[in-house]
């Protein structure tokens, strides 16, 4: 899609971080926009924004994980803006904790806003993008949707999931003319940490991360500007920052060897915390190196 003036765009979690960022650098392109978030003072921050750069705005709250609010925001949308081109399902949460430790309505939870908001999105709003000369989805898995990671099983389940989803829907969606892509943040300076659930036990990681994604995170208006140059060359896939870039090329070229890194950073750091680690049997040794997938 090169044009974007005059476009309808649909962002959820759009009130603070990624969303935000990307609503507002879609506006600055010329595209009308429907803001989604439950947060209604960020919202209401953005509607004003946005209204500034001469665009039309609607701003509306909304649980992407609950089926009959997202078939109301739909027939809102519609009714506003007469159509949709661009969807960027961006809503997330996450939470940290050992498997062993975490609840099962963690999991729930998760499920609900990272992967069937995702769901709920597309199938809602597919009829209307099928309507549109031009076309876009775009979904936000994660630099977890790329790799396991200790402590994030439930956050990196819905991250797969996301990534997997959209690869299918980028061959099957083809034919309609409509793009699909799968974008994979690394560290990003968003607020993620600080509203995610997390185990007593891993409080002291929840401070470290949030630091290090404050003081070290890329700002989400650089991010927003990928994504936007992802929906331009009609990309499938978008890595955005170092940590991704590195991740996804360890996992291609050798997985194995990938995996044993993060067994190692992890159990370093328990016995850093002064927590006993289970003895380990002598890993086999990794996998040679494959060449890279394009």
């Amino acid at each position: 899609m090169k044009q974007f003036k005059g476009r309808v765009a649909v962002i959820t979690g759009a009130a603070s971080g990624i969303g935000r960022a990307t609503a507002l650098e879609l506006a600055r392109a010329g595209c009308h926009v429907a803001l989604a978030d439950l947060n209604e003072a960020g919202l209401e921050s953005v509607r004003k924004e946005a209204e500034q750069l001469g665009v039309r705005v609607t701003s509306h709250r909304l649980d992407v994980s609950d089926l009959k609010q997202m078939e109301h925001f739909v027939e809102a949308v519609m009714e506003a803006h007469g159509g949709v081109n661009i969807l960027v399902n961006n809503a997330g949460v996450a939470a940290t904790s050992r498997f062993e430790d975490q609840e099962l309505g963690d999991y729930e939870w998760l499920v609900g806003i990272n992967f069937w908001g995702v769901v709920y999105g597309c199938k809602l709003f597919l009829p209307h993008l099928k309507q549109a000369d031009e076309a876009h989805i775009v979904n936000l898995s994660s630099m977890f949707g790329l790799s396991g990671i200790p402590t994030q099983s439930a956050y990196c389940a819905t991250k797969f999931a996301v990534r997997g989803f959209s690869e299918s829907l980028w061959v099957e969606l083809s034919p309609h003319g409509i793009g699909v892509t799968s974008v994979h943040p690394g560290m990003i300076a968003t607020n993620i940490v600080q509203a995610g659930r997390m185990s007593a036990a891993e409080e002291h990681q929840r401070r470290m991360a949030a630091d290090r994604f404050a003081s070290q995170g890329m700002p989400p208006e650089r991010a927003a500007k990928h994504i936007i140059k992802a929906i331009r060359r009609g990309r499938q896939r978008q890595l955005i920052g170092l940590e991704a870039h590195v991740t996804d090329w360890l996992r291609r070229a050798a997985p194995a060897l990938s995996m044993h890194l993060v067994k190692a950073i992890y159990r370093l750091g328990y016995r850093k915390q002064g927590q006993e680690v289970a003895p380990q049997p002598t890993p086999d040794a990794p996998e040679a190196p494959r060449e890279a997938l394009n």
